[in-house]
């Protein structure tokens, strides 16, 4: 398969899966936002969905960002030998972003899991 063709092929595939972890966060927000009345966590069967989507979050975010780090660490490494004077600040702040990505899921997962 010709690289160029593989690089658009894993951009779609990134993309779909993107939209789905976006679609899992908005609902779970919902179920959070659903379960801060009074006895929220009363019902067992909304206890197992925060405890699943604190699990999802944690999962999901972590899976990303090591994704992420993968792709954006490889990319930097190399942007850095092939460049005496590269911009390492640039890549240092990439980088940074994509452990947010995971720091992120883990509070969306604690705060999910204070519900229990």
């Amino acid at each position: 398969m010709r690289p160029k063709i593989k690089f658009y092929l894993s951009l779609a595939v990134l993309q779909i899966f993107l939209i789905f972890i976006v679609l899992f966060s908005i609902n779970g927000l919902v179920t959070f936002v659903a379960a801060q009345g009074e006895g929220a966590v009363s019902n067992p069967a909304t206890a197992s969905m925060v405890a699943i989507s604190a699990a999802i979050a944690v999962g999901a975010s972590t899976f990303s960002s090591a994704w992420a780090l993968k792709t954006v660490g490889t990319a930097a490494i190399s942007s850095i030998t092939e460049r005496e004077g590269g911009s390492i600040v640039i890549q240092f702040l990439s980088i940074a972003m994509c452990e947010a990505l995971a720091i992120y899921g883990f509070i969306v997962a604690v705060l999910l899991w204070t519900l229990i």
